[in-house]
């Protein structure tokens, strides 16, 4: 069992946005190719200034054959900081807070007298997506107090999303924190290839999250330019308007009804589940979840390692051709095959 830090146990490939960490011991990694067969890392600078966007995927996390994978879109002018330092933080936090949740239900429970099987450990057994859930509510609160407490980073008005996804065995945790998405690509009874979206995009125009923020005191309301986009504002001024209803970071706006809790849910994969794909916003703006899947579904046949660059140029495409004067945002996405391929 190992976290995402760099140590001797684990080898990490990394560029300036999208980071690989894989575990060497117990694993045919080849250097990185046995990951890279599964799965695929890629962002993309848009045209609003630097890269906010930053991406990762962990091998061997929590268990021999776990993966950790997420996206995180940053905004503000720190945002491009806040974004990595969730990246690579993140990870090691809430795999540490689950450790001690299980080593706490171990005492409490004295499992140390389940048979070696596991069938009379039940706690262990259905126990795995509320310790996960519970770890991933407290970790991300902890990351966010992590931020505030930096004194050489101003998050005041800067911030981050994230979408992670926590695979165990055939369980799968998916955190939400904001409108970065996760999607599941499956075939259908039918045999056709559907999109299942995983996670709710989070933002101010949700009712509940408007009803949060309006009962904080905080204002949700669109710019006269932006008639389709509700935005969270301060109860009297006009500045630091978020499109989104939970963020890392953005303490000016954490007494208005912004939180850092994620929305956590679980799914079980089955034989017809082939891979998950988070993406940041700026492809989900102009692409839809069946659009995505059918790009993936066309890489795998030619090469999986290609699939989230190809998601983030089809993004690109869309964006040029959807919004011609608009600035391009910066676009991430992660796929990971959940099949075995030859």
């Amino acid at each position: 069992m190992g976290i995402c830090n760099s140590s001797s146990a684990w080898k990490q490939e990394s560029d300036e946005n999208i980071v690989y960490v894989v575990g060497e011991e117990g694993f045919d990694c080849n250097n990185g190719v046995g990951i890279r067969r599964l799965t695929s890392l890629y962002s993309r600078q848009g045209r609003k200034g630097p890269n906010q966007d930053s991406a990762i995927l962990c091998q061997g996390y929590g268990a021999e054959d776990g993966v950790f994978c997420g996206v995180f879109d940053g905004h503000g002018k720190n945002g491009h900081t806040v974004s990595k330092m969730v990246r690579d933080y993140l990870p090691s936090l809430l795999l540490s807070h689950r450790n001690a949740l299980t080593a706490a239900a171990i005492d409490d429970h004295n499992l140390e007298k389940c048979s070696e099987d596991g069938e009379n450990c039940p706690i262990i057994l259905s126990g795995l997506f509320e310790e996960w859930k519970e770890a991933s509510i407290s970790g991300f609160k902890a990351m966010d107090r992590e931020l505030k407490l930096l004194t050489d980073l101003d998050c005041s008005y800067s911030g981050t999303t994230a979408v992670t996804v926590i695979k165990q065995g055939e369980d799968v945790i998916i955190a939400n924190l904001g409108d970065s998405r996760a999607i599941l690509g499956t075939v259908s009874t039918e045999g056709r290839l559907e999109a299942v979206q995983l996670t709710i995009d989070l933002k101010p125009s949700v009712p509940q999250e408007a009803e949060r923020i309006r009962s904080s005191n905080g204002r949700v309301l669109a710019m006269e330019d932006e008639p389709s986009i509700q935005r969270i504002w301060m109860p009297n001024n006009n500045s630091a308007g978020l499109s989104m209803a939970r963020a890392f970071g953005d303490f000016q706006l954490k007494n208005y009804g912004l939180i850092a809790i994620p929305e956590i849910s679980h799914h079980r994969l089955t034989r017809q589940d082939l891979f998950i794909v988070l993406a940041t916003d700026g492809v989900w703006d102009v692409l839809s979840n069946e659009q995505v899947v059918s790009v993936v579904a066309s890489a795998e046949k030619m090469s999986s390692g290609e699939a989230a660059k190809l998601v983030v140029e089809a993004a690109a495409k869309a964006w040029r051709r959807k919004f011609p004067s608009s600035k391009v945002d910066d676009c991430s996405a992660v796929c990971f095959f959940l099949q075995e391929r030859s």
